[in-house]
């Protein structure tokens, strides 16, 4: 089975949703047989890489609603993190501009880090307040999961990598994605948002039993009928049941 995420590192619901999956996965039966991949979006492309605010001041500027009612939104929010095992420290934490976060996070996809790059990003943004839009930073970050400095470094100076972020981005639009995280499985079944988990775990139990029952290929040959092909055996006339 294969599921593809789309996620932003600064969307509190896409670590909560991810980690709900990944407690759904570990009950799940067929575990090993599940590859989760992770695609790029931004839910503030024009975010600035030093706002000069913190998340409750953003909150409140983006949604124009009153500081304490942004902040208690914070908590709330807060709240659930802390039901799957997060730690989110909003009075810490620094909103910003996740484009080049994505473009370290592809390049550590193609050296076969992905998963542990994703899952460092958004510990750094929700648990160390971490810049996560500063270049330093995100080579340290790098480096923290096995990825060579120097490469990062090198990585970051130039727009490698933007176009697998467009990329990821276009097929969000053609899917109509409305917002994250959004997860597909098997490029064929769709959830929205950060379910709860045994939501996740009746869709893993319905899509690895629809797509067992579904065969490769249907025959489409008549019954009855008369099929003439070759093996590396030789050639031969059989009759269809």
């Amino acid at each position: 089975m294969k599921i593809e995420v789309w996620s932003d590192f600064v969307c509190p619901f896409c670590y909560i949703g991810k980690r709900r999956l990944e407690h759904a996965l570990e009950q799940f039966a067929h575990r090993d047989e599940v590859e989760v991949g992770y695609k790029s979006y931004e839910l503030d492309p024009e975010a600035e890489v030093n706002p000069g605010q913190n998340i409750h001041e953003y909150l409140s500027s983006k949604k124009g609603m009153p500081f304490e009612q942004a902040k208690s939104m914070n908590e709330s929010l807060g709240e659930q993190a802390a039901e799957v095992g997060l730690t989110y420290n909003f009075d810490t934490m620094q909103h910003t501009n996740t484009f080049d976060a994505h473009r370290v996070a592809k390049y550590a996809d193609e050296k076969g880090k992905g998963k542990e790059m994703t899952e460092r990003l958004l510990e750094a943004y929700f648990t160390d307040s971490e810049l996560i839009s500063d270049h330093a930073t995100l080579i340290r970050l790098a480096s923290e999961v096995g990825l060579e400095e120097d490469d990062v470094t090198a990585m970051l100076k130039v727009d490698d990598y933007a176009l697998h972020v467009r990329a990821d981005e276009e097929q969000a639009r053609q899917l109509d994605v409305q917002g994250v995280p959004f997860f597909v499985f098997n490029d064929k079944y769709a959830v929205s948002g950060a379910q709860p988990q045994e939501v996740f775990s009746e869709v893993l139990e319905k899509v690895w039993e629809e797509e067992k029952e579904t065969p490769t290929l249907e025959s489409l040959n008549p019954k009855k009928s008369k099929t003439t092909y070759c093996t590396d055996e030789g050639c031969e006339v059989i009759e269809e049941d």
